[in-house]
């Protein structure tokens, strides 16, 4: 792995999703971990240390908001740079994730692959 390639752990339970990202990322130059779920997403972000983490809110063994409250507890982890990728938009998923510090938030629905590939850019400093 290139030393100065950016590496994003995507936590989403859906694989075709999970693969898009996972493409699309790898093409823009980025090096990309996977997880289904939210332990391994938890395992992987404090074991790899990545620079961004994208998380997915409804997975199954520990649901994206339970593994973002673990993370936080973590030295590394409090400081993480996330971007929550979801289906939800209710009003208190919002203010959860916000308690939470997240980096940023995104409606699956609601944003091209290409314009969330160009936030993350953004967010990581690399445009």
């Amino acid at each position: 792995m290139e030393k100065n390639k950016k590496i994003i752990l995507i936590t989403e339970d859906e694989e075709p999703i999970r693969k898009i990202l996972v493409e699309k990322l790898n093409s823009e130059g980025f090096s990309t971990i996977e997880a289904s779920n939210g332990q391994q997403g938890l395992d992987l972000a404090l074991s790899e240390h990545p620079d961004l983490i994208i998380l997915d809110i409804v997975m199954p063994k520990m649901d994206g908001m339970e593994m973002l409250k673990e993370l936080r507890k973590d030295d590394w982890g409090k400081n993480a740079k996330v971007v929550i990728l979801t289906n939800l938009s209710d009003t208190q998923t919002l203010s959860q994730i916000m308690e939470n510090e997240v980096f940023e938030y995104f409606v699956k629905t609601d944003i091209k692959l290409e314009e969330f590939v160009q936030k993350i850019k953004i967010k990581l400093g690399v445009v």
